[in-house]
């Protein structure tokens, strides 16, 4: 039961990640060492995606696509 738990919770993170990674390349930061640094936060176990969505995830501009 317990170990199901943990399944759980690491796939709920894994997923928030690829999330995080995902839309880091869709967004435009204004340079690219801000989004250098925003992806390698987001690869963070654990603790990088929460911190993209919580702070950075805002910072970023959707970049327009023509077509």
């Amino acid at each position: 039961m317990v170990i199901k738990i943990w399944i759980g919770i690491g796939i709920f993170f894994l997923l928030l990640t690829w999330w995080a990674v995902i839309d880091i390349t869709k967004k435009n930061f204004g340079s690219i060492v801000t989004k250098a640094l925003w992806g390698f936060t987001a690869l963070i176990p654990f603790l990088g995606p929460v911190i993209y969505f919580a702070i950075g995830y805002r910072k970023g501009k959707k970049i327009a696509v023509n077509g």
